[in-house]
């Protein structure tokens, strides 16, 4: 069985999608924290970075990559923004499918509460 991100990378379950390249996927989270709010996936399934092996290196460094270019699209790459990864159930990682969160379009404090 597929997991949730699986699947909507599979076009089985829908997504507002904001960008897409070969690797990978973003689309908005549906319960946003921030007013912009973008999860980016890669199309092949990773559990969390904990999982990731030496051959997924370059993926990581395109991920990262299409991750900042959707912040720059979605018009908050002038102004900053945060990219969150949470690996494992005590990070909150809820979805198992290594995904980011790219954050913005307000201010936001360190550490977060």
């Amino acid at each position: 069985m597929s997991c949730l991100f699986c699947k909507i990378v599979g076009k089985e379950i829908p997504a507002t999608v904001v960008a897409e390249n070969d690797d990978a996927l973003a689309f908005r989270d549906i319960h946003p924290a921030a007013p912009t709010h973008v999860l980016v996936i890669p199309k092949k399934h990773i559990g969390s970075v904990a999982e990731m092996g030496s051959d997924d290196a370059a993926l990581l460094g395109r991920l990262v990559l299409f991750a900042s270019e959707v912040a720059k699209k979605e018009g908050i790459g002038e102004t900053g923004f945060r990219l969150v990864n949470n690996t494992g159930p005590n990070a909150g990682q809820s979805v198992f499918h290594l995904h980011w969160h790219v954050l913005g379009g307000r201010g936001m404090s360190w550490p977060p509460g």
